[in-house]
């Protein structure tokens, strides 16, 4: 897209597309200018991390297309659970039950909250949280979107099950996955939200999913992803949470994609008082690469943060945590906290725990802890010592470690996933050393 001449075909191709999809005007315009932004933006910056070769926009077209409903059949039966499930471009399935419809919540794909939501999706979709003009992805996002979710949880609302969404990336055809979940809960509400991410099929695709939240005064919410993309998938998975005074903005992720990952994750915690958890776990293996921006601002008085991550690395592979702490002038009061901590169980593999702390302001409290290492081959003796060999030992010894975070997670059902994945993870052809 370097000449004007294929820039200006891109933006007819995009306009031709989106209005034989039945989209809104405002939303036409609003890719048109996303792709006329992404001519001059930057990258998103990674300390430490080149990721400029990934071929995350090598699909410069828009097209939507049916996808295999069948590709869903391996999920779990779903008789009472809130839940969503896409394939590729094609809603399968939207349970939402009817005295919750009946409080005004909305749960829907993200085209049809387009048409039949204007007044609250023109307002939020990458307006608030995430600006899409914030750099070249972003912008991408804005231009090539093809799927997605919007919840809408009114004001006083409270959803004491969890809402399951399922989205799985259809790569039986050659297309990228550009799929956004913007999630609205008003004031006083409540929900917890778990996103589920899987591949099926080989063929090669980039994955831009992107998550926004609008966390509404005293609303709390809880957001999980359990994150399974393939090996043939390249991914930029971009979480951000705006929070309103008092709000609680819980983030409990999982990263276990098979391929390279580029993943950013932040609270702005706006609100006087609000709160923020930020929980992260990521193992990486073979020769694939994850670079991972975990990120608080502090901008409100007295806002509380916390980061917790911990990532292993297996055989060639190369994981790089960047926490980043940032209190505002004027947030006095904030309390600002991470830890970042790295295993390496090969001599092969590279790791890196980088605590950034950007501080504006006198009256705070923060505070980092980092550490990379390799596996402690004492506990790797004392544990074969009685008998266990030497591949049960390292997988022990990485659940001991993984353990500070996953028991931290307060949603009992996820935290058995996210054992169950590293469980997988751990099992699919990797190579101890």
């Amino acid at each position: 897209m370097s000449a004007v001449q294929d820039y200006e075909a891109v933006k007819t191709a995009v306009k031709t597309a989106a209005s034989a999809h039945g989209e809104p005007q405002w939303f036409v315009d609003r890719r048109l200018a996303a792709i006329d932004a992404m001519q001059d933006l930057p990258l998103p910056e990674m300390k430490r991390y080149d990721f400029h070769r990934w071929p995350l926009m090598d699909n410069m077209t828009l097209t939507f297309r049916d996808s295999d409903k069948h590709l869903a059949d391996h999920l779990p039966k779903a008789d009472n659970q809130i839940r969503f499930v896409q394939v590729g471009q094609t809603t399968v399935a939207v349970n939402l039950p009817d005295e919750l419809a009946a409080q005004g919540v909305i749960l829907t794909d993200i085209f049809s909250a387009f048409r039949e939501h204007s007044d609250l999706t023109k307002k939020y979709f990458m307006e608030k949280v995430t600006k899409y003009n914030e750099n070249k992805l972003t912008a991408y996002q804005q231009a090539f979107l093809n799927s997605g979710i919007f919840l809408y949880v009114p004001k006083g609302v409270v959803i004491k099950q969890p809402i399951e969404a399922f989205l799985i990336q259809d790569s039986t055809v050659k297309q990228a996955m550009v799929s956004h979940v913007l999630i609205i809960a008003e004031e006083d509400s409540q929900l917890s939200f778990i996103q589920h991410l899987t591949t099926e099929g080989d063929v090669a695709n980039a994955a831009h999913c992107m998550v926004e939240v609008m966390s509404g005064a005293n609303s709390h919410v809880h957001f999980s992803s359990v994150d399974e993309l393939g090996e043939q998938t390249y991914s930029f998975l971009h979480r951000r949470a705006n929070l309103s005074r008092n709000a609680r903005f819980d983030w409990a992720i999982g990263i276990v994609n098979d391929q390279n990952t580029l993943g950013d994750i932040t609270s702005e915690l706006i609100g006087e008082g609000s709160h923020s958890e930020s929980k992260v776990i990521a193992v990486t293996t073979g020769k694939q690469s994850n670079g991972i921006n975990n990120r608080v601002v502090n901008r409100g008085k007295h806002t509380t943060a916390n980061i917790s991550q911990r990532g292993v690395l297996l055989e060639k592979s190369e994981l790089v945590f960047n926490g980043i702490g940032d209190i505002i002038h004027g947030a006095s009061g904030a309390n600002a906290e991470q830890e970042n901590r790295v295993l390496m169980m090969s001599n092969q593999a590279h790791g890196d725990a980088n605590p950034i702390l950007l501080i504006d302001e006198d009256d705070v409290i923060a505070g980092h802890a980092a550490s990379v290492g390799q596996v402690d081959q004492n506990q790797l003796y004392y544990l074969m010592s009685r008998g266990i060999d030497k591949k049960l030992a390292q997988r022990l010894v990485i659940r001991g470690f993984l353990g500070a975070v996953l028991d931290e997670i307060p949603l009992p059902e996820v935290r058995q996933e996210m054992i169950d994945m590293i469980e997988r993870k751990l099992e699919d052809g990797q190579h101890f050393e």
